[in-house]
């Protein structure tokens, strides 16, 4: 069973910085396509930064509103890929989950998906979510 683990969540205040971090021990992160979701009851799920696997260019997107303030990352020697968040504002506010889509496998739609998002079935495996709170 592969799962994925989060951590790094917590509180901030508007302005402040958080470093997500997603690991786990199944699968190496560097062979898989990585991003990091957010779930929000009032705009249910956005993605928010996506890496490539080691054989793409590895660019990393992200969206929109967090453009210039996030950072997505990947230790390979650690196998964890980091969503570092700057500049934070309460519209961050959510329960931010990652998602990893190995390269080598076909997407199996019979896995559970602990999420609920639009974007579930784009990956075969997702963490349990880690809370971020940002207060003014």
């Amino acid at each position: 069973e592969v799962q994925l683990v989060e951590s790094g969540g917590g509180s901030a205040l508007t302005g402040g910085s958080l470093r997500l971090s997603c690991t786990t021990s199944a699968i190496r992160l560097e062979e898989a396509d990585v991003g990091w979701y957010r779930v929000t009851s009032g705009n249910g799920c956005d993605m928010v930064s996506i890496i490539g696997d080691d054989e793409d260019d590895g660019l990393p997107l992200y969206a929109d509103f967090v453009k210039g303030r996030f950072t997505i990352s990947r230790d390979s020697a650690k196998n964890t890929v980091y969503l570092l968040m700057n500049s934070l504002e309460p519209e961050d506010t959510a329960v931010y989950y990652c998602a990893a889509q190995p390269r080598r496998q076909p997407l199996d739609y019979s896995l559970i998906r602990p999420v609920h998002c639009r974007h579930a079935y784009e990956y075969n495996y997702w963490g349990q979510g880690t809370q971020v709170t940002v207060s003014s």
